[in-house]
């Protein structure tokens, strides 16, 4: 019996590596694609969660409204789940579509680790404190993992993993390298790089009020990289919820 148990904690745990894996491998593969998929998964989810967390909320603030709400709550709820839809879809496309093949397989990487890293967290919560893994990894998770993907890049970059980015290359490439009707990718790319010299710029600035190491503390808390975190948590939440599912039924 113990055996059995050790090994479906193993198949467990290796089907949940390989979903990680899957998922980075999406992302690196096929950007457009995997954006479109995020956005969309973000808004369905976001439809169920986003009006159920409002009709448990409403009542906290208008105690009038609790009978006669239903359509409000539907209406704004639907509102909220289209909007962090949409902002996934964008954060995910300006995250993994680029022209950089290198640039772009450690960013996929550190999605991976952020999107394990999740479901991690989600699935202790769930056992230490019955935590909902949807429920909490959808409105809870953003923050913190975004801060650990900005964080990750920080460090990447500062390893020189990650090609530096100044004004004068950047606005070179704007002037001489970039057609007249950029694609999608290009785009990116060019934003990438002015996110990254932005924060430089931030750390620069802020090196003359504080320590180099607090400036660049504060650099990736405020850096845009941040916003990964709604496309993160969405697939922490479902990897979490199925390695949760998948334990009730196996052990």
């Amino acid at each position: 019996m113990i055996i059995l148990r050790i090994l479906a904690n193993a198949v467990i745990m290796a089907g949940e590596v390989t979903a990680v894996a899957a998922l980075a491998a999406f992302a690196f593969y096929y950007p457009f694609v995997f954006a479109g998929v995020t956005a969309a998964l973000s808004f369905v989810l976001g439809l169920r969660l986003e009006v159920a967390r409002l009709r448990y909320e409403l009542p906290f603030y208008f105690g009038g409204l609790v009978k006669r709400g239903r359509f409000f709550t539907a209406l704004v709820g639907s509102f909220e789940a289209l909007f962090k839809g949409v902002l996934a879809g964008v954060a995910a496309l300006f995250t993994f579509a680029g022209t950089n093949p290198d640039r772009l397989f450690w960013v996929a990487a550190l999605f991976g680790v952020c999107v394990y890293a999740g479901a991690a967290v989600l699935r202790l919560l769930s056992i230490r404190a019955e935590a909902l893994p949807m429920r909490w990894g959808y409105f809870r998770l953003a923050p913190p993992l975004g801060l650990l993907f900005s964080a990750g890049l920080a460090v990447l970059a500062a390893a020189a993993i990650l090609p530096p980015s100044n004004v004068t290359d950047i606005g070179w490439k704007i002037i001489f390298d970039t057609p007249a009707q950029p694609s999608i990718a290009q785009v990116s790319e060019l934003f990438f790089q002015l996110k990254q010299a932005f924060d430089e710029f931030i750390v620069k600035a802020l090196s003359v009020l504080m320590d180099e190491e607090w400036a660049r503390l504060v650099g990736v808390v405020v850096s845009v990289n941040v916003l990964s975190g709604f496309v993160s948590a969405v697939y922490a939440a479902i990897v979490a919820a199925g390695v949760r599912k998948a334990e009730d039924t196996l052990l």
